[in-house]
């Protein structure tokens, strides 16, 4: 039986979807998922946060613009989820070592 307080394990691909998590989880599963993007391979990610009041997206932006492997960000175009999705590039320059290292930033 699996623990309730184990880590969740989700894949690893081009879209991540917050609106399964709470919101006190965001920035360190944030932190992370991006992380595993960049050791993936996976340079360009949507981050899908919802549209309601923007409080969600100009949390999730205000964090995109701290983090140091992330290049760019903008919002999605209306067939990419519009002004409830945020497209993210990362740097493609990130030397693989440092991701050793994400955990500590």
């Amino acid at each position: 039986m699996e623990n309730p307080m184990d880590p969740v394990k989700i894949p690893i691909e081009d879209t991540l979807d917050l609106h399964t998590f709470l919101p006190r989880d965001i920035p360190d599963l944030l932190e992370d998922y991006l992380a595993e993007c960049l050791k993936a391979g996976l340079y360009s990610v949507r981050i899908i946060h919802g549209k309601g009041k923007g409080i969600q997206k100009r949390r999730v932006q205000g964090l995109l613009q701290k983090n140091p492997l992330v290049s760019s960000f903008k919002d999605a175009p209306p067939e990419a989820g519009g002004w409830g999705a945020t497209l993210v590039e990362l740097k493609r320059d990130f030397c693989k070592n440092n991701l050793n290292e994400i955990g500590e930033l």
